[in-house]
């Protein structure tokens, strides 16, 4: 995979995606950090021209800007542009329904996506986040009565129990509803338990696995040092929000360091290297990524063209390996596997990385 432009299907769906999809919580600067408008739509059509078809979003990304700034940029090209968004955020945080999974949130959070993008159906849309409240079966209900009504085309989850998940995909598939074609999730060298049950899970169940945050929230590209760890960093930073989704620790950068030397093996930036890795998992189909600049971006494509050989894969796999818990290191055990099988061997249809 070297071009934008060589699609994927995303998971059990006809679907065709790139294999890098354009991560848009960086556009406004509302939140003290991200790109202006000039800045977005340069980012934007520069992805576009490199063959890129995808681009996400969030209801509250950037204070609604970043829905706005890509309702503004597709303007005459909305076909050829799959626009992922999300609801779940709150819109009003004295409101209890202003967010949430319920059908209240989900139905006036979609006529807000709506109107803010500009356009009359949404490519992809996402519960944003479980909120532990609202039942599952209202949630994969409301999800499938928009399809219905061609508001919205396909379904993703995100940041949500595997067992969750797994419930309202089953119930869609025995009534016959609209089911989720995407799972995203947080997923890089530096955070890997995903691979225990949720990676796993969408590749049993057909969910195409959309990774955010695959540079560790920028510890990946390593612009980091063990000094960043004693530095009295603004209230809301990037470094604050590295430090806060524990990425920004000892752990990280020593992770950040080993993908710097493959990184001087091959000739390429440690960045590329991180996202190159996540492509190596077949259950990836489109990571995020993100940029503040054009410049940023296309140095983030790059990782298209990086080749990783066995040696590498071993050390970063290494450097970067967590513990798969219980029952799936039970599991594997000799004496547990001889009870099972005795003496036979045999491939597993969906092997996991362990």
């Amino acid at each position: 995979m070297t071009t934008l432009d060589e699609y994927r299907l995303l998971g059990r769906s006809g679907l065709r995606v790139s294999p890098f999809s354009l991560g848009a919580m960086t556009f406004g600067d509302a939140w003290g950090w991200g790109a202006d408008k000039a800045t977005s739509r340069r980012i934007f059509d520069a992805y576009l021209e490199a063959g890129g078809n995808c681009v996400d979003t969030a209801n509250i990304y950037t204070d609604g800007q970043s829905e706005q700034y890509i309702g503004e940029f597709v303007r005459g090209r909305r076909e050829s542009v799959v626009i992922a968004t999300k609801y779940a955020g709150t819109r009003n945080p004295l409101d209890p329904n202003a967010g949430g999974g319920n059908r209240k949130s989900l139905i006036a959070s979609v006529e807000a996506s709506l109107r803010a993008l500009g356009t009359d159906y949404i490519d992809l849309f996402y519960l944003h986040v479980w909120d532990g409240l609202t039942p599952a079966d209202e949630i994969i209900a409301a999800l499938g009565e928009l399809v219905r009504t061609g508001k919205v085309l396909y379904l993703g989850i995100s940041d949500t129990p595997a067992w969750e998940i797994s419930r309202m995909q089953t119930i869609a598939e025995l009534r016959g509803w609209p089911a989720f074609a995407a799972l995203q999730v947080e997923y890089s060298l530096i955070e890997r338990t995903t691979e225990r049950d949720l990676i796993p899970m969408a590749t049993e169940l057909g969910l195409g696995v959309i990774p955010w945050s695959p540079l560790g929230g920028g510890v990946l590209t390593g612009k980091y040092s063990a000094a960043s760890l004693e530095i009295q960093a603004s209230a809301g930073s990037r470094r604050d929000h590295a430090v806060a989704h524990r990425t920004l620790n000892t752990r990280g950068l020593t992770i950040a360091d080993v993908a710097a030397d493959v990184a001087r093996d091959i000739g390429a930036t440690a960045a590329q290297v991180a996202l190159a890795w996540t492509l190596h998992n077949p259950a990836v189909v489109s990571p995020l990524v993100g940029a503040r600049t054009p410049e940023q971006l296309q140095h983030n494509l790059g990782a298209l063209d990086v080749h990783l050989e066995d040696e590498h894969l071993r050390r970063l796999d290494d450097v970067s390996s967590t513990d798969p818990g219980f029952p799936h290191e039970f599991l594997t055990r000799p004496m547990v596997r001889g009870v099972m099988h005795g003496a036979t061997r045999s491939r597993p249809r969906n092997p996991v990385r362990w």
